[in-house]
C-alpha cells in the first residue's frame, strides 16, 4: 500500500521522499529539519519511551536489529545513568532516605 505519491501519482523512490521533504523543509524556513533527522528524533523518544528492538524495527522498517539497537542502548545507557548518579554522592545515607 503507499501512502506518498509524486505529483505524477507515483509512488516515491526512498531518495525521492528524502528529497521531496528537503524542499519542503526549505519552503518552511526550516533548513536544519530533514526526513532523516526527523527519523533520528522519533526513533530515540520511541526508545527512551520504552520501544524494544523488535518494536523500532517494526516502525521504522529496518530489517536487521542493529539500527534499532543503537537507540536500545542509548536509551537503557542514559536510564542506568540517571538511576545511578546518587552513587556519587558523599553523603549516600541522607541520599539514601
Amino acid at each position: 500500500m503507499t501512502f506518498l505519491v509524486t505529483e505524477a501519482g507515483k509512488p516515491f523512490s526512498e531518495a525521492g521522499v528524502g528529497n521531496w521533504f528537503r524542499d519542503r523543509c526549505d519552503d518552511a524556513s526550516l533548513p536544519m529539519c530533514t526526513a532523516h533527522g526527523l527519523k533520528k528524533a522519533g526513533a530515540t523518544i520511541a526508545a527512551e519511551n520504552g520501544a524494544t528492538t523488535r518494536q523500532l524495527m517494526a516502525m521504522f522498517d529496518w530489517d536487521a536489529p542493529a539500527m534499532a539497537e543503537v537507540y536500545t542502548r542509548a536509551a537503557e545507557q542514559k536510564r542506568l545513568a540517571g538511576e545511578a548518579m546518587f552513587l556519587i554522592s558523599l553523603d549516600r545515607k541522607r541520599n539514601s532516605d
